[in-house]
């Protein structure tokens, strides 16, 4: 059975930080683009990050640039999402998915299996 578990998820302050996992099991994902996706209460889920299979290429939601980073470890069949400077408007339960493909999309359409979520809380 292909499982995507996330952990890291919290409550922190603004301008704080956190760093999210993904653990893959059931099958390895290393030729697959792996994504982070985020829904806050009310709203629809949106992309945040993908990363292709080998590492080499990196997307990013423009509210997000230059405050997140995603990586990857293939050996571990994991992906990170590194979180910086974050805001209360990142306040959301983030979603960790496994593409369909060799490169990343911003479309959750393009990914097939997704994690349960975990929370993620900014106070102001």
């Amino acid at each position: 059975q292909v499982q995507l578990v996330e952990s890291g998820g919290g409550l922190v302050q603004a301008g704080g930080s956190l760093r999210l996992s993904c653990a893959a099991s059931g099958r390895t994902f290393n030729n697959n683009a792996m994504g982070w996706f985020r829904q806050a209460p009310g709203k629809e889920r949106e992309f945040v990050a993908a990363i292709s299979w080998n590492g080499g290429y990196t997307w990013y939601a423009d509210s997000v640039k230059g405050r997140l980073g995603i990586s990857r470890d293939n050996a571990k069949n994991a992906v990170y999402l590194q979180m910086n400077s974050l805001k209360p408007e990142d306040t959301a339960v983030y979603y960790c998915a496994a593409g369909k493909y060799y490169g990343g999309s911003v479309s959750a359409d393009d990914y097939d299996y997704w994690g349960q979520g975990t929370q993620v809380t900014v106070s102001s």
